[in-house]
């Protein structure tokens, strides 16, 4: 089977390829259809943002492709779900990873240890050949550092704390951050439901 993640990231590409790893699946980069087309992420939940981009791909993608999107964020309980869908433009449409992590530490300044709970939360997107529209989620539950720490990872990574560890995902690496993450849950609910329509033997 084809599919074409809705992206042109080559990392994420490769993500998926770990994660998928073993389903007799072809996976590709929305490359093959001439890019990602552009798309407004205007929708106010990670399951409407992920169908906007799966749908834009679909309508540019080869018959016969599944095509898969993706849409994921930050959750703060003390900033009642901020920053969630607008996690990656948080300080701004243009802001860098360092500038939103500042903007949450200083929003977060006064908020003690005991309520910084958090959660990592992504929703996929699948649309099968026949237009069929299904969506998997998957959230990786922690609380948010007084401080950022750790080199490895991207975005809230340096300041986000799993449960069960000490560590930020920054510090823990992508081994570990791999079985623990918000997208490794969300592809490990969709992989049983794929297996269970035994759709890994066609």
């Amino acid at each position: 089977m084809q599919w074409i993640i809705a992206t042109g990231n080559v990392h994420k590409v490769e993500e998926f390829e770990s994660l998928l790893h073993g389903l007799p699946v072809e996976l590709h980069s929305a490359e093959v259809c001439g890019g990602m087309p552009p798309v407004v992420e205007d929708g106010t939940s990670f399951v409407a943002n992920a169908h906007k981009k799966a749908a834009a791909l679909q309508r540019v993608a080869p018959p016969g492709a599944w095509i898969l999107a993706d849409d994921s964020g930050l959750e703060v309980d003390a900033l009642e779900g901020a920053p969630g869908v607008y996690s990656a433009r948080y300080a701004g449409p243009q802001a860098s990873d360092a500038q939103n992590v500042a903007k949450l530490l200083d929003a977060l300044q006064e908020v003690p240890v005991a309520e910084r709970g958090a959660r990592f939360r992504c929703v996929l997107c699948l649309i099968d050949p026949d237009g069929w529209v299904t969506h998997y989620a998957g959230a990786c539950e922690g609380q948010i550092a007084k401080g950022s720490s750790g080199a490895a990872g991207f975005g809230y990574d340096p300041v986000f704390i799993p449960a069960g560890y000490p560590q930020s995902f920054a510090e823990l690496g992508d081994v570990v951050k791999s079985q623990l993450s918000h997208r490794a849950q969300a592809v490990a609910a969709m992989r049983a439901v794929l297996e269970g329509l035994e759709l890994a033997d066609a």
